[in-house]
């Protein structure tokens, strides 16, 4: 469906993958300084944007918990 970047200000750029599967959407964010990538499975019907938050949420959930396990 679609492919592409866009930037976070508190992480910088963020990578999306969507893919349409049946009545379900796989949305893959990956961050390409720490090379963590995260999907998230939704609805179809959801549009880009929620489809986009939500996996940068949980992206950014990953990072935090990843730094959080180093310190």
């Amino acid at each position: 469906m679609s492919d592409g970047s866009d930037f976070d200000p508190e992480i910088g750029e963020v990578l999306f993958e969507i893919r349409v599967m049946g009545n379900a959407v796989k949305v893959s964010a990956l961050d390409p300084a720490s090379n963590t990538e995260v999907c998230v499975v939704a609805s179809a019907y959801a549009s880009p944007y929620t489809l986009k938050m939500n996996a940068l949420r949980k992206l950014k959930a990953v990072l935090r918990k990843k730094a959080e396990g180093s310190s």
